[in-house]
């Protein structure tokens, strides 16, 4: 019972985060549910691996809803979306087939990193400048298997990286965001796929799970998120946008820091 109350807390925390500052959960679930599964017992070689699994299962769910809205509202670049997704797919189902063969701390310390690099990315307010044309279909789908790789091997839905990779060639800031929303759900859904299928027959794993993805902390951290995502999005309407996104930028510095030393 303690177990899924934290994972209710986790679902809390993310979908707020996410309402607040449009920014996916996966950076705030992969460091608690690591936190959580440690203080459960749970086998010390596959607690990142489990974390990073089952966040991407979240972000499955979590962003339909997201790609929804921003369709809505005609923000979704489709035909950069297909230009991507091929890369997208091969470089999340390439990443979640290389993270069992990275040893538990490794990963970890990789996850620690990519956090550093999104807080000082936060706090410095960095954005790239508009500098040439969308690359072909090629240079697209290149492009997608980097963030396809790296988003599955970290657990997010890869919004850090695909708004400034769109915003750099050229695309206006609205829908570089609505684009990359759509982007995560590819991403997600070939990663949490990826991590049962590599996941699939391992040992130690948690009873409950499939492969590395972890389905009481699923549903707890969807059922929340869904619930407090609103909330946040209210509430960012009467905040301070740039002390808000300092703060939480100095958040993940911490949560980095922590995850580096483990």
């Amino acid at each position: 019972m303690d177990a899924i109350l934290l994972y209710l807390l986790i679902g809390s925390f993310a979908g707020l985060a996410a309402g607040l500052l449009g920014v996916g959960g996966g950076l705030i679930i992969v460091p608690f549910l690591y936190w959580s599964f440690q203080q459960q017992g749970m086998a010390g070689a596959w607690l990142m691996h489990l974390a990073v699994g089952t966040s991407l299962a979240t972000i499955v769910v979590t962003s339909l809803s997201s790609v929804w809205a921003h369709h809505r509202r005609g923000s979704v670049r489709w035909d950069l979306f297909w230009m991507l997704v091929p890369g997208i797919l091969l470089g999340g189902w390439l990443g979640s087939g290389l993270a069992p063969e990275i040893e538990n701390r490794a990963l970890r310390q990789f996850f620690a990193f990519f956090e550093l690099m999104v807080a000082l990315q936060m706090a410095l307010s960095w954005r790239p400048a508009a500098h040439q044309r969308i690359p072909g279909r090629w240079g697209s789908a290149a492009g997608g298997g980097v963030i396809g790789l790296v988003s599955a091997l970290v657990g997010i839905g890869g919004g850090t990286m695909t708004v400034p990779w769109l915003v750099w060639f050229r695309t206006q800031m609205h829908q570089a965001i609505g684009t990359s929303a759509a982007v995560g759900l590819p991403i997600a859904l070939v990663g949490s796929l990826g991590f049962v299928w590599f996941g699939w027959g391992e040992v130690d794993l948690p009873v409950g799970s499939s492969g590395f993805v972890y389905w009481p902390a699923f549903l707890g951290i969807i059922v929340m998120s869904a619930l407090t995502a609103p909330v946040g999005a209210h509430l960012a309407h009467r905040m301070d946008g740039v002390r808000l996104k300092r703060s939480f930028a100095l958040f993940l510095l911490l949560l980095s820091g922590w995850m580096f030393l483990g």
